[in-house]
């Protein structure tokens, strides 16, 4: 399954060579792995608790990758998202993609996780000497995402 949910850590290595496994046609596998930062908006942060929505998460990160396999012609990607209380450089996500060529494995690499930062339904509790605190999204955020945005059409229908 090329979405997952978890409490687990993952190992980078195993799951790349599994995405690629027997895949002769792979010419290019670009990956990214979000981490605990132990700093955030000026405050240190000693966990990260993440919760989801169970099923609805699954299908909206579904539903990126799928976007993704419509906009390049890549082969397959995988993304994984941990949940429950994290510490400061730990792994959260992973993203990875494969295709015949880089440039399409960047690109659609970096639209799954700029949709999934936005998108998908996760909410970040940090645990800061001011005590806990949700955070919010960053406009950072939607200006990333705002460049795969496509232009509406004459119809006023868009992608």
């Amino acid at each position: 399954m090329p979405v997952r949910v978890q409490t687990e850590d993952f190992d980078v290595s195993q799951e790349v060579a599994a995405l690629r496994a027997n895949s002769p046609q792979v010419g290019a596998v670009v990956t990214f792995i979000g981490t605990v930062r132990d700093m955030n908006d000026g405050s240190s942060v000693a966990e990260m608790e993440l919760e989801h929505y169970p099923g609805m998460t699954e299908k909206a990160l579904q539903n990126i990758v799928e976007q993704a396999k419509a906009r390049w012609p890549i082969f397959d990607a995988l993304v994984i998202h941990r949940i429950g209380p994290l510490l400061p450089l730990e792994q959260i996500v992973l993203v990875a993609v494969t295709s015949a060529h880089r440039g399409e494995a960047f690109s659609a690499c970096e639209f799954i996780i700029d949709y999934l930062k936005t998108d998908a339904p996760f909410w970040k509790k940090e645990q800061t000497p001011q005590g806990a605190r949700w955070v919010d999204a960053r406009t950072t955020d939607d200006t990333a995402l705002a460049k795969w945005k496509l232009p509406v059409s004459e119809s006023g229908v868009g992608k």
